[in-house]
């Protein structure tokens, strides 16, 4: 499963950063994201190093195919409601690193961030001179994470893994709370290519004592993660069993839930996020606080207030009017279906053009035939990133799913976008109904994250 080459780059020598833009270059001169060795040993000793931050407070830890960091957006609003001071780290990041780790509902500013940088780089030589491999940009900023959380201090932290469970580098820490989002497959390179295999993985980050927070699972995936509980000693409680969502409508902005908690039943909560796939990480996000919180029922004010406060940038996110730009990361088939569900559920919508950039690891066409029946068109773009599938390459697999006569192929981000606006302006004033034209940008969350600062620019 090593994807790294047998000759390690040296890490350039450490110093005190003194721009954020030089702590951000040094953490990027390290193995990239994508580059895995799956392995605990380099984050271990480093965070022993360190003195083990992450014992120092609770935990979510939070697995899963999607949906992750908005739920962990909704655990973290609720723990701020109960006046509990948060860590929050989620990955990867839309628009700037430091959105990676959030203390008390806000990313560290940028004098925060070079000092939580400088206090663990000097060390970071230590474990790249006694290991195999040096430590990759991802180890590095666990584990800065991890120990700012620590120096706050949080009382509890929200960790987002960053692929997979067992050997991803957040699992260092051993949370109270251990929740699984639905797992269908991606990065099947890396962690299988079925459901269950990844769930044999995604399972590593429940330990002995946890609470397992499940949401709804296909029944091998389901079973993979029974089977793990009993092994370690934990308890399980299940979306559709112990808790979930008892009723849900539509409402402008967003939408209004009743969840039935673990211990109470929480009506006419407004969640200002579309899709039901979001009600559902409501319930999730809900269910875990409860089971960290105690035996007793939130109140039910703190939760309305706390889920009504919840934002998620990039997820089904209105960036323009006139027409509508819809910005969301599904990045794979499973994430496309909720997308595109969201679509028809949530919105008045016609035409809907799409703008897709996805990168060359993905599954383009699983996540292309998800769209192909809520999108009239779709341009085929790509991101600045070095992963990303040429426009060209994307185009090639779009004409077999949309035919020719719907594909247009826009190579840079923003031509792309204002070729789609064209497109959907020109269909709205053909169509009859009282729905309007909109743009989706999709297909990553690196091509959502230059959307935004994109189409924030253009507006400032």
């Amino acid at each position: 499963m090593s994807d790294l080459s047998d000759q390690s780059p040296e890490a350039p020598a450490p110093r005190p950063a003194e721009t954020f833009e030089e702590a951000e270059d040094a953490l990027l001169s390290r193995w990239p994201e994508h580059k895995l060795e799956p392995s605990l040993d380099r984050i271990r000793a480093f965070t022993e190093i360190l003195g083990d931050p992450q014992t120092a407070y609770r935990s979510v830890h939070l697995t899963g195919t999607n949906g992750k960091t908005s739920t962990a957006r909704m655990i973290e609003a609720l723990l701020r409601a109960l006046d509990l001071r948060t860590g929050r780290f989620t990955s990867p990041h839309l628009e700037r690193m430091s959105e990676r780790i959030v203390i008390d509902g806000e990313p560290l500013d940028d004098e925060t961030f070079v000092q939580a940088f400088n206090d663990i780089a000097p060390y970071t030589h230590l474990v790249d001179a006694d290991q195999p491999y040096p430590l990759s940009f991802f180890e590095t900023i666990v584990a800065m994470a991890y120990a700012a959380f620590a120096d706050a201090p949080v009382d509890v932290a929200v960790v987002e893994v960053g692929m997979g469970g067992a050997w991803d580098a957040t699992n260092v820490i051993d949370a109270d709370v251990a929740v699984v989002l639905p797992i269908s497959v991606d990065h099947a390179s890396y962690l299988g290519d079925t459901p269950a295999a990844i769930a044999e993985e995604k399972a590593g980050i429940i330990k002995a004592g946890s609470t397992v927070v499940s949401a709804a699972q296909e029944p091998d995936v389901a079973a993979v993660i029974a089977d793990r509980v009993a092994e370690v000693g934990a308890t399980l409680v299940r979306e559709g069993v112990d808790f979930g969502v008892a009723s849900r409508a539509a409402a402008v902005g967003g939408q209004v839930v009743t969840l039935r908690g673990l211990r109470g039943v929480y009506e006419e909560v407004f969640l200002p996020l579309f899709g039901a796939h979001q009600a559902q990480n409501a319930a999730v996000a809900l269910a875990a606080v409860e089971a960290l919180a105690g035996e007793q029922p939130l109140d039910d004010e703190l939760v309305r207030e706390a889920f009504a406060s919840v934002a998620s940038p990039g997820r089904l996110e209105i960036v323009r009017r006139s027409p509508t730009v819809i910005l969301d990361a599904a990045h794979n088939p499973h994430g496309a279906e909720a997308t595109a569900a969201a679509l028809e559920d949530s919105f008045q919508l016609d035409p809907v053009i799409g703008v897709i950039g996805v990168m060359g690891d993905k599954d383009a066409e699983g996540l292309l035939a998800a769209f192909e029946p809520h999108l009239a068109h779709v341009v085929c773009t790509q991101s600045t990133s070095d992963r990303a599938l040429p426009a060209a390459d994307l185009a090639r697999i779009a004409v077999e799913v949309f035919g020719e006569d719907r594909v247009t192929v826009e190579p840079r981000l923003i031509d792309a976008i204002e070729q789609a606006a064209t497109l959907a302006e020109a269909g709205e004033a053909l169509t009859s109904s009282l729905s309007s034209g909109a743009v989706l940008v999709t297909g990553s969350i690196v091509t959502v994250g230059e959307a935004r600062t994109l189409l924030k620019g253009r507006s400032a």
